[in-house]
């Protein structure tokens, strides 16, 4: 308890000695990223030295030479993918902001009205959801995914919509297939055992975190065909 304690404060006053620092970056986009990355980069640091809770990526294999594949590879000649992660903590949030090296999130939209880092998240390209406007709204948020995606973004979704604790899992939302429809991309599922450690609410508990990059799915996947990829090593 006390590790976890010590880790949270240090987590919390992390981001509060670093407002101020945001809020002068935030005249330019490639600044709030590249302090974005820092900050990610120190809240593993301090998750590995305090909580004692290290990390390990994985990647599929090729069916063909057994050699694993970089996440953004897929059948598409110009390599753009939908990223659909199974969401246990914030650890695995700060993780693919270290390795996917241009993204936006679809968040709700409450969260862009927190002080300053609401804003740092408009500057990082990140998109808001309205979830109560419905279908409406789907087709307004797939515009604005699609010009993002035209400009380089890698999409990522936590098709479940919230946290969720190692064992469970939640009904997946149905616009993470109107968009990969709509934009006729594959689907690259992201499954995590996050939870088990860096958990939504609890002790913390030291040991090797993982995140596993799944085999690639067709843009016309079925949502269980998603759930059974997300989970897969989730606990």
């Amino acid at each position: 308890m006390l590790r976890t304690i010590l880790f949270k404060t240090c987590f919390y006053l992390l981001f509060l000695l670093w407002a101020p620092i945001m809020v002068i970056a935030l005249v330019s986009r490639r600044l709030t990223r590249m302090f974005s990355i820092i900050i990610a980069d120190e809240c593993l640091f301090i998750a590995r030295t305090i909580a004692g809770i290290k990390y390990e990526i994985h990647y599929p294999e090729s069916e063909e030479t057994d050699i694993p594949l970089a996440p953004n590879t897929n059948k598409r000649n110009d390599g753009k993918v939908i990223i659909a992660a199974k969401h246990m903590s914030m650890m695995e949030v700060i993780i693919l902001t270290r390795t996917i090296s241009k993204f936006t999130f679809i968040i709700k939209r409450e969260l862009m009205w927190i002080p300053i880092y609401g804003w740092v998240f408009w500057r990082l390209g990140l998109q808001p959801v309205n979830r109560s406007r419905g279908r409406t709204n789907m087709h307004k948020l797939t515009t604005s995914v699609s010009k993002k995606i035209m400009n380089g973004y890698t999409l990522i979704i936590f098709p479940e919509g919230t946290r969720v604790k190692p064992g469970d899992r939640k009904p997946l939302k149905r616009g993470l297939l109107f968009i990969a429809h709509e934009l006729k991309l594959p689907i690259l599922p992201v499954s995590t055992d996050t939870g088990l450690y860096w958990p939504k609410h609890g002790t913390m508990k030291p040991g090797t975190a993982n995140i596993y990059f799944e085999q690639m799915l067709p843009s016309t996947a079925t949502l269980d065909e998603i759930s059974v990829a997300i989970n897969r090593h989730s606990a």
